[in-house]
């Protein structure tokens, strides 16, 4: 089944649950697919590929983390609190990441693979890391990786 679809069916098993947390982040979720896929010109009963519902659940994500931060640098954890509860049923939703040390491991044989010596190739490096890595890893961690290795 799809992600889409696996969404849109857990929302009733939140309601029979009275999950209010999960409930109200599931529906905000169903209703950002249904924008997607009007957006895309299709008829809003259509469900998203696996793909496009990861991308539109990784936009959630990061609207969740800026706004924990948002809140946190105003010393406003009443209203953090609640988004991070949203974050953590959004990213199980998400595939698993990889570790730093996974891509460790991958930066250095793309480095040896495209000879990057020199912090002038960073940019160079990043891009074709990252063209590898879509959708396994997170942007900053593979940053912090390669600002490692070239430094």
């Amino acid at each position: 089944m799809a992600i889409h679809e696996t969404i849109k069916k857990s929302i009733p098993d939140a309601m029979r649950a009275r999950d209010e947390v999960r409930l109200r982040t599931l529906r905000s979720l169903v209703t950002a697919m249904t924008n997607e896929v009007v957006n895309k010109k299709r008829k809003p009963d259509e469900f998203l590929t696996d793909e496009e519902a990861i991308a539109v659940i990784k936009r959630a994500v990061n609207q969740r983390k800026d706004s924990i931060e948002q809140f946190e640098k105003a010393s406003r954890n009443d209203l953090a609190e609640p988004e991070k509860a949203e974050l953590v049923i959004l990213e199980s939703y998400l595939p698993s990441v990889m570790s730093r040390e996974e891509i460790e491991t991958l930066a250095k044989s793309k480095m040896a693979e495209l000879g990057v010596s020199s912090k002038a190739d960073a940019g160079k490096f990043i891009g074709a890391l990252m063209k590898d890595l879509k959708g396994k890893a997170d942007g900053g961690d593979v940053k912090a990786v390669v600002d490692s290795l070239l430094s």
